[in-house]
Formats: C-alpha cells, sequence, structure tokens
C-alpha cells in the first residue's frame, strides 16, 4: 500500500519523539512512510523527496526537526501538500528555537505547527486532512474521541 502520509525527520535522535506519530498512524491503519533527510546536511535529497511526493501519492507530510529547524518550511517550499511541523524539544532553549523557527514561516509558504514534541496531533491533523474525503475515517475519528473522553472522564475517579 503506497503511503499517503511521510514521516520526516531532520536526524535520527527525533525518532522517538516522532514515535508517537507511528503508533496514531498506525492505530488508524494509515499508510506511511518515514525517512531521516536533513534540510542542512541532504539539501538535494529533500529537494527531491519534496517536488516527487504528490506523484507518489502522499496527501499529508509531517516533519520533525529541532535547533534552527529549517526542515518543514525547506518542504513546504518545494511541494503544496500540507506540511506539518513538530518542533522538537532542544537542550538550549527547551525546543523555543524550534517551535519559532517553524511557527514563523514567511506569507505565502505556510507550514502547520503542532507543540513542541507533539507528533501525535501531527498524526491526528493529518488523519483529520485525510478524513475530509472519506466516511469511514471520519467516523473512526469520532469513536477516537469518544474513547480519549471517556478516559479524561473516567480519570475522576482517580480523585
Amino acid at each position: 500500500m503506497k503511503p499517503v502520509v511521510s514521516i520526516i525527520m531532520g536526524s535520527i535522535s527525533d525518532k522517538d519523539v516522532m514515535s508517537k506519530a507511528f503508533e496514531i498512524l498506525d492505530d488508524f491503519n494509515i499508510s506511511y512512510e518515514k525517512k531521516v533527510m536533513s534540510a542542512h546536511r541532504a539539501p538535494e535529497e529533500v529537494a527531491n523527496f519534496s517536488k516527487s511526493a504528490i506523484n507518489d501519492g502522499v496527501k499529508v507530510i509531517i516533519a520533525g526537526a529541532g535547533g534552527a529547524a529549517h526542515l518543514p518550511g525547506v518542504i513546504a517550499s518545494m511541494t503544496v501538500l500540507p506540511v506539518i511541523g513538530v518542533p522538537i524539544l532542544g537542550k538550549s532553549t527547551a525546543g523555543v528555537d524550534s517551535l519559532l523557527s517553524i511557527v514563523q514561516m514567511p506569507s505565502g509558504i505556510p507550514v502547520a505547527t503542532v507543540a513542541i514534541n507533539g507528533s501525535a496531533n501531527a498524526a491526528l491533523l493529518s488523519i483529520e486532512m485525510l478524513a475530509l474525503s472519506d466516511n469511514s475515517l471520519q467516523k473512526k475519528l469520532l469513536e477516537y474521541r469518544e474513547k480519549i473522553k471517556k478516559i479524561s472522564l473516567e480519570s475522576n475517579k482517580e480523585l
């Protein structure tokens, strides 16, 4: 099955943070691929991926990056697919540098941005985008929301 979501990491060290996106997409049976590509260390590969993703059947790209966090913006500059940036927690500035790098994209080249280390929400946002044209996926999302609502309400028992 061709991947409809691409998860791109700037470094293998981002894998643990991005694994939450893998879990969510697995739970929803969404086909995805995962790759490590650095906008700084492998710009040609990032460009080739970005320009060909739409023709390869990809519908949404999730890009996690730390530090200067150029990866989501670079990808977005070379595709019309929606790109969701995941700022990765850094040691020196607690991920704020990554957050600001991603959220402050110049007008005209948008990148959706989730919380620092928010790959689970990036996956859910990508599923919401895919569900715009998939009623069965919309149903799964509604069931997921009911499930997390129930878990939240049941936590009152711990008080």
